[in-house]
């Protein structure tokens, strides 16, 4: 046997086999990219726009607008599972002149802790920062670090009842935008 017929026999061994394993990646390659393709497809799905969820009674709010903090229950679904009746957050409601409802969500938008009411300062304090926001419009106080106000959440009142149109927000920038 020759050398060059020794060098032709190598090559088409190589080529045989790298003809194997290219037909192999394809044939294995389009199924694997069609799989992954259906279990990231939830993912790449718009998020969901707020919807208003039914809180509390008109009656169960004070008159005088002291704030009550009511906790925020609905549906909760990410990508792939569905999860009944769960806490999504909480907000601050409060009934102003006219049966109108002002609502501030309970998460600092300077670095995401929970407000609290203080009823004898009659404001929001943010016990991460040691700040205070107005109870009227949750404007930040004086020295607070938060680049923004408190997020007001949008309201309405039918038959009694009060609906909040929950969403979260954001934090640590100047922006309102939903999370």
């Amino acid at each position: 046997m020759k050398k060059s017929d020794s060098a032709k026999d190598d090559r088409r061994e190589f080529l045989e086999k790298a003809g194997s394993i290219c037909a192999g990646c394809a044939m294995l390659g389009v199924p694997a990219a069609a799989g992954i393709a259906v279990v990231l497809d939830p993912l790449r799905l718009p998020p969901k726009d707020a919807e208003f969820i039914d809180v509390t009674t008109l009656d169960s709010l004070p008159p005088d607008g002291t704030p009550q903090k009511y906790v925020i229950k609905a549906d909760k679904q990410d990508a792939w599972s569905r999860f009944p009746d769960r806490v999504i957050g909480a907000v601050y409601l409060r009934r102003l002149k006219n049966d109108t409802i002002q609502a501030f969500n309970v998460v600092c938008p300077h670095l995401g802790c929970a407000i609290e009411y203080r009823d004898v300062e009659k404001d929001y304090f943010c016990p991460c920062h040691n700040s205070d926001f107005a109870l009227e419009d949750g404007a930040q106080g004086r020295g607070s670090p938060s680049a923004r106000p408190l997020d007001s959440l949008e309201t309405k009142v039918e038959e009694g009842q009060v609906w909040v149109k929950f969403q979260n927000f954001q934090t640590g920038i100047a922006e309102k935008k939903p999370a």
